[in-house]
């Protein structure tokens, strides 16, 4: 494995861990961790600031409320105040709930949902300010609960529960984040591919002093048929420079 991959490996082993202890992790940890790199001290420090952009506190937990604007804060209260209407339980009573959850008793399971819903709220603070609304993260965290609950059958002890549907809300939100960022990338080259049509349109038409065709449009700029098609396709239809029949051609 060439250092690049493993840094990278490593970096990830390292939120994960972090995520795992509260969004917290030691110095001595992450120099362990990237021991075998045998890293700079200036590496080391690029470590910490990503992981302090990615608000993982270095030593002692960050607080999370401190990076949520005061439309979340005004959510999260919200979701909480109607969380803290639901029933309250024991430590007996959840661990009752636990095992019967595990055995596939569908109301266990639906108590089990209740009693972690504002644990949903508290992970999705830990991602918040990535790109995404915290509301969407505080949905996806509760599908994922719901899924959580009916998928503990695998699990030896009932102590194991918290840990495994935590896990999954994590794993489900940093999925959301993923395929966000994702389709960000997507969408800004879409609007790139469709602007440089447009642009391109619009300079030949100002010099023809009407409208264009597809055609004069690939004689001119070079560009493929495809890409031009894909680029009116995908702008609904909407540069209007290229002349209507071409359009209506697609």
């Amino acid at each position: 494995m060439n250092k690049e991959v493993l840094f990278a490996k490593t970096l990830e082993e390292v939120r994960k861990t972090a995520k795992e202890q509260g969004n917290c992790i030691s110095e001595e940890q992450v120099k362990d961790a990237f021991a075998e790199l045998d890293l700079s001290g200036e590496q080391l420090q690029m470590v910490f600031d990503y992981l302090l952009k990615r608000k993982i506190g270095i030593g002692q937990p960050m607080d999370p409320d401190e990076f949520l604007t005061e439309e979340e804060k005004d959510y999260l209260q919200e979701y909480l105040d109607e969380v803290a209407e639901l029933p309250t339980y024991t430590d007996g009573e959840k661990l009752a709930f636990a095992m019967s959850a595990m055995a596939g008793e569908a109301d266990a399971q639906q108590r089990l949902i209740e009693i972690h819903l504002a644990d949903v709220a508290e992970i999705a603070k830990l991602y918040a300010g990535q790109g995404v609304l915290l509301e969407d993260l505080v949905g996806e965290g509760n599908l994922a609960l719901s899924f959580g609950v009916t998928m503990l059958g695998s699990l030896e002890k009932p102590q194991e529960v918290e840990g495994m549907l935590g896990k999954m809300i994590m794993d489900a939100m940093e999925e959301y984040i993923a395929e966000h960022a994702e389709n960000s990338k997507i969408d800004k080259r879409v609007e790139d591919k469709v602007n440089k049509v447009a642009d391109k349109a619009r300079e030949l038409a100002e010099e023809l002093q009407r409208k264009v065709t597809i055609e004069e449009l690939m004689e001119e700029t070079g560009m493929s048929r495809k890409m031009i098609e894909d680029a009116v396709r995908m702008s609904g239809f909407k540069i209007e420079d290229i002349d209507n029949n071409a359009k209506d051609s697609l």
